[in-house]
This record gives structure tokens, C-alpha cells and sequence, in this order.
């Protein structure tokens, strides 16, 4: 080896290591808001990386959409099966502001209600609210045993699906193209479809457990801040403290006070 060529030795090594920085130094909290036809109106918090030159932070949010159970938004644990997705549609300060974006079932109770013997009837149907949203909304039920039914097993003929089928799809267009999406959903909540198609449906067979199991959101109208803050209300207000009131008899002191300062 020739003298003086090996310079590398006494320099270490070659691009030393980075200085590791805790990521979550350059996150900040939001506020998650869900829309008004909810019981309880702060869903949780959400982690965003601070605005940074172009990149601002409200973009990183905005599309977001958070899974919450219908249990937590309503305060009702019988309400758990039941999964709700918001979609972040705005942020104004700290808070979130989010829309309905689609209803889903837990697997565990889709799984509990498939049973033997018993006929299983799906199906779903497009369908336009007044506001101009497209929803696809998928419903499921099963066949009931008659109160005198002595036989195992209770199998709706194919012509009494198709029957049934057809009273779905349009006790379903009746129910939601006639609303806008706020009171579609104040519909899906406590399940008044899957009770009116049960009534309806009982002169062709009887049916149990009719639920609308799923709804989509296909199309949505060009995003609108006043039709949003009409779902939401006012936020501004909410951070300021209560009204405390004063003791009588610190009000007296303080009074007197006052006149003597005054003499």
C-alpha cells in the first residue's frame, strides 16, 4: 500500500449517523366534532404533522374518515353492532368538522344472526336524497316461524323472495329519496326501515332480524361550508368558561366597599 493514499483512517466513519428525533414533537391534536344528529358531539382526537412552509396541516386532515360505534355517539351499549363513518370535511381552529360517510355492521353480529332452517333475504338499491347524495343501502332479514308451526324448518319459496325482495327495495326508495341525508341517517339509527319492511312484508311471510346491515355514499354534492355549519351549529362559544354566580353576601361586602371608597 502506498504511503500517504489510506486518508479515510483517522476521519471516522463516513456520513455519521443522524441525530434520531421523536416524531410526535411535530404533531398536534384536533378535535374530532360529529354532525348534530348524534347524541355526543366530541368523537376523539386526531394526530396531524404541523403546518411546515407549503404543506399546511388542514390538508393533511381534510378526506380523513374516522370509524366510531354508534354505542359511543349515542350513549347506548345496545347500539354497539353498529359501526358510523365521519368524513373530515373542514377545519376551522382545533376542531374537526365531519359528515356522515357510510354505516356498517360489526362482524361479530352479522355472523350471530345467520342461522339454520331459516331463509336469508338480501338485497340492496340505489338511491337519491333531496340534498343530492347517492347512498347504496344494503338490507338483509330472515324468515320467522309461525306461532302454530309445528314443522323444523321455515324456507320461503324462491317466488316469495322475489316478492319480498321487490318491498325492500321499495319501502327503501320510498323511505330515503323523500329526506336529505341528515334524517336518512336519523332513520338508519334506531332501524324504523327494517321495522316498517317487517310489518309490511308479514302478509307474505313473516320475517325477524330486517336490518339495514350497510350503507355507502356513491356521489356527494360539491362540498358546501354553510350546508356543513347547518349539521354542526356554532363551535365558537364553547372553549369560554360557565357563569359562576357570586355569593349574596360577597356581593354586600364588596358593595360597601365601594361606598366607603366613594365617601
Amino acid at each position: 500500500m502506498a504511503v500517504g493514499k489510506n486518508k479515510r483512517i483517522s476521519k471516522g466513519k463516513k456520513g455519521s449517523k443522524k441525530k434520531a428525533v421523536d416524531p410526535f414533537l411535530k404533531k398536534e391534536w384536533y378535535d374530532i366534532k360529529a354532525p348534530s344528529m348524534f347524541t355526543v358531539k366530541q368523537v376523539g382526537k386526531t394526530l396531524v404533522t404541523r403546518s411546515a412552509g407549503t404543506k399546511i396541516a388542514s390538508d393533511g386532515l381534510k378526506g380523513r374518515i374516522f370509524e366510531c360505534s354508534l354505542a359511543d355517539l349515542q350513549q347506548d351499549e345496545d347500539q354497539a353492532f353498529r359501526k358510523m363513518l365521519l368524513k373530515c370535511e373542514d377545519v376551522q381552529g382545533t376542531n374537526v368538522l365531519t359528515q356522515f360517510a357510510g354505516m356498517d355492521f360489526t362482524t361479530d353480529k352479522l355472523r350471530s344472526l345467520v342461522r339454520k332452517w331459516f331463509s336469508l333475504i338480501e338485497t340492496f338499491v340505489d338511491v337519491k336524497t333531496t340534498d343530492q347524495y347517492t347512498l347504496r343501502v344494503f338490507c338483509i332479514g330472515f324468515t320467522k316461524r309461525r306461532m302454530d308451526q309445528t314443522k323444523r324448518t321455515c324456507y320461503a319459496q324462491s317466488g316469495q323472495i322475489r316478492q319480498i325482495r321487490k318491498k325492500m327495495n321499495e319501502i327503501i326508495n320510498r323511505e330515503i329519496s323523500s329526506c336529505d341525508l341528515k334524517e336518512s341517517v336519523l332513520k338508519f339509527i334506531p332501524e324504523v326501515i327494517g321495522k316498517e319492511i317487517e310489518k309490511v312484508c308479514a302478509g307474505i311471510y313473516p320475517l325477524q332480524n330486517v336490518y339495514i346491515r350497510k350503507v355507502k355514499i356513491l356521489k356527494r354534492p360539491k362540498f358546501d361550508v354553510t350546508k356543513l355549519m347547518e349539521v354542526h351549529g356554532d363551535y365558537a362559544g364553547e372553549d369560554a368558561g360557565a357563569k359562576v354566580d357570586r355569593p349574596k353576601d360577597l356581593i354586600e361586602k364588596v358593595e360597601k366597599r365601594d361606598e366607603v371608597v366613594g365617601a
